[in-house]
């Protein structure tokens, strides 16, 4: 299986300086592959692909010895193909009707990763394996940068990539071949029923909080913003403020991680057969305000359930549950969530009625009350479990 690790970089002031210099250059080289692109069709109504780009990138190289060509020529190789997916997207879009999503030109504040597409080609992944406390990555062109490793990379290093996220520096290890920590089974099997009053509420009656890091870090997140506001651009006194801005959201974004990862660990754990919805996050999101002539209702209902939903992370959840359970062995299972929670569990009846309120459930045909997410995550693990023994008769 591959996985990626994540460690926190700790270079020096120069390789600090260094390392911007490096991403502004890759920043550039997409921009300009960007413009070449545009001009190219519009002017003449040629499709410049990728391979004609990378052909370019030996005379861009030689032509910018002291900027472009410091840098290794298979990162620059891994920008152009971004773009390229970047280009491969929108295509794909305008092919099934959503015709948006053009790439666009990237600011100093939307490029932050570079990334060498092989360990040993411009990088090198423990460079200085004889230090005998620290870790070091070797980048072409800015030297061996340290690394704050917590745990023991496994498997074969595949890629290696450096990102900024505000003020600090990471470098993201992608690895083929890592092996799996299978569990012992449990021989349990459990529906999760993700919300928003509730993060997690399993077919067992047990619930796992919705910590609302976003909510409880609003007011400073709404005092730094108005600041932000009150800054002239281009200001010292605004790029501080917008650093702040950065590591509020930064600090929410690690909490919310977090506790995705204690949650998902637990079910891990615990069960052998985890069955969740199949939930269209982005689609539940998506904004009620409609257009000028048809205005949407109930605007700022939707727009504060938006909220909740997005802070309480079931993307980030799904996402580390999906990956803890195939390290483990376990087997994880999607469910259509229609009607999950308008279903009695005992009788099977069918109604909007049976949900009273965000926690109550009563069943109109036999009576049946419990908690309304118990209720829909039981029907989510009886869906799952017809599905796996569906797929094993089959």
């Amino acid at each position: 299986m591959r996985r990626a690790y994540k460690f926190l970089l700790r270079p020096t002031c120069r390789q600090e300086i260094v390392l911007m210099a490096c991403l502004e250059d890759h920043r550039q080289l997409y921009n300009g592959a960007l413009e070449h692109r545009r001009t190219a069709y519009r002017k003449a109504g040629v499709s410049v692909r990728y391979g004609d780009q990378s052909a370019e990138l030996k005379q861009i190289r030689a032509d910018d010895a002291g900027g472009q060509g410091r840098w290794s020529f298979s990162s620059q190789q891994a920008t152009l193909r971004r773009l390229d997916r970047a280009f491969g997207v929108f295509f794909a879009r305008v092919k099934a009707g959503r015709g948006r999503g053009y790439p666009r030109f990237k600011g100093r504040g939307w490029f932050d990763t570079v990334t060498w597409p092989k360990d040993g080609d411009g990088c090198r992944w423990n460079s200085q394996p004889e230090h005998p406390s620290a870790t070091f990555v070797r980048l072409r062109g800015i030297g061996h940068v340290r690394v704050h490793q917590h745990q023991t990379v496994k498997g074969r290093v595949k890629t290696v990539s450096v990102k900024r996220e505000g003020a600090r520096w990471f470098v993201i290890v992608s690895c083929d071949d890592v092996p799996a920590d299978t569990l012992r089974a449990t021989g349990a099997a459990v529906g999760v029923d993700l919300g928003v009053a509730w993060l997690v509420t399993t077919s067992e009656g047990e619930h796992v909080a919705n910590a609302r890091h976003q909510e409880a870090s609003a007011s400073r997140l709404a005092d730094a913003q108005r600041a932000l506001a009150r800054k002239e651009r281009g200001s010292r006194r605004r790029r501080r403020v917008v650093a702040q801005v950065a590591a509020l959201h930064a600090k929410v974004r690690r909490q919310r991680l977090d506790g995705a990862h204690k949650a998902a660990l637990a079910l891990v754990r615990g069960y052998d057969v985890i069955v969740h919805e199949d939930l269209r996050i982005a689609n539940m999101t998506r904004s009620a305000s409609g257009t000028i002539d048809t205005p949407g209702r109930n605007v700022a209902a939707k727009s504060g359930l938006n909220r909740s939903i997005l802070d309480a992370g079931w993307g980030v959840f799904l996402t580390v549950l999906a990956y803890k359970a195939e390290s483990a062995g376990r087997k994880l299972i999607a469910v259509n969530p229609a009607n999950t929670s308008r279903t009695c569990a005992p009788c099977g009846h069918i109604a909007a009625e049976n949900r009273v309120s965000q926690a109550v459930f009563t069943c109109t045909a036999c009576g049946h009350a419990a908690h309304a997410d118990v209720n829909a995550a039981v029907n989510i693990l009886r869906a799952g479990l017809a599905l796996r023994d569906a797929a094993g008769a089959a």
